[in-house]
C-alpha cells in the first residue's frame, strides 16, 4: 500500500499566494492547513485554526465586521506564542502577515479589491457601450442576462444582468466585444447607481 506524501505548509502558502484576494488566500491555506498538516495536538492551534475559518469565512460572505478581524489578530498572536511546533506558528506568521494588507478592511466595507470574493461583486452592463449582440446569453448557462438581440432594423432591448440569477462565473465577460460588462463592488453599485 502507497504511503500518502504528507503537505508541508509552504507548499499551501505557495498555493495560496496564486490568489490575488489576501482573505480568499487565508481561507485558502487555513483549511488546507486544517486538512493536512494540522496535528490538533495543541489547544491553541486547533481551536485557533478553526476559529480562524469561521472568521475568514464571514468576511468573505460579506457579514464579517471589526470583531472578526479582532478575533483574527488576537488568534495569530496566540498561536504563534502557544503552538507547540513550528507548523502552528507558521501558519499564525502567515495569516498575520496577510491580516496587515488593506483588503481586510475593503471586506469590511463591502468591497473586494480583486474581485475574487463573489458575495462582494456584481456583474453589470454598461449600456452605453452594449451593442445588444446577444453573445453574453447565448454563453449565460444560468439565464442571468435578459434583453433582445439587435435585429435588421430594430435596435434591441438593452441587456441587463439579474444579479440573484448570477453566479459571478465571468463567462459573460469574457465574450463582450465591446467590453460592455464590467465587474463592481456591491457596495460601489448601489451607491453610485449603477
Amino acid at each position: 500500500m502507497a504511503e500518502a506524501k504528507e503537505v508541508k505548509v509552504e507548499e499551501i502558502k505557495k498555493s495560496a499566494e496564486e490568489k490575488s484576494c489576501p482573505v480568499q488566500r487565508s481561507l485558502y491555506y487555513i483549511s488546507e492547513f486544517l486538512s493536512g498538516p494540522m496535528c490538533g495536538r495543541c489547544f491553541p492551534c486547533a481551536m485557533g485554526s478553526y476559529e480562524a475559518r469561521v472568521r475568514l469565512q464571514s468576511l468573505i460572505e460579506g457579514r464579517g465586521t471589526e470583531a472578526d478581524i479582532n478575533a483574527l489578530k488576537r488568534i495569530t498572536a496566540e498561536m504563534a506564542e502557544a503552538s507547540m511546533c513550528k507548523k502552528g506558528k507558521d501558519t499564525a506568521s502567515f495569516i498575520a502577515g496577510w491580516l496587515s494588507e488593506e483588503a481586510f478592511d475593503g471586506h469590511l466595507s463591502g468591497t473586494c479589491s480583486s474581485g475574487e470574493c463573489s458575495a462582494l461583486i456584481e456583474y453589470r452592463v454598461v449600456s452605453g457601450k452594449c451593442t445588444a449582440c446577444g453573445r453574453c446569453t447565448e454563453v449565460c448557462t444560468h439565464a442571468a442576462v435578459i434583453g433582445e438581440k439587435a435585429k435588421p432594423y430594430r435596435s434591441g432591448v438593452p441587456f441587463e444582468i439579474r444579479q440573484k440569477r448570477c453566479t459571478r462565473c465571468g463567462e459573460c465577460i469574457k465574450v463582450c466585444p465591446e467590453g460592455a460588462i464590467i465587474l463592481v463592488g456591491v457596495k460601489e453599485s448601489t451607491l453610485a447607481g449603477v
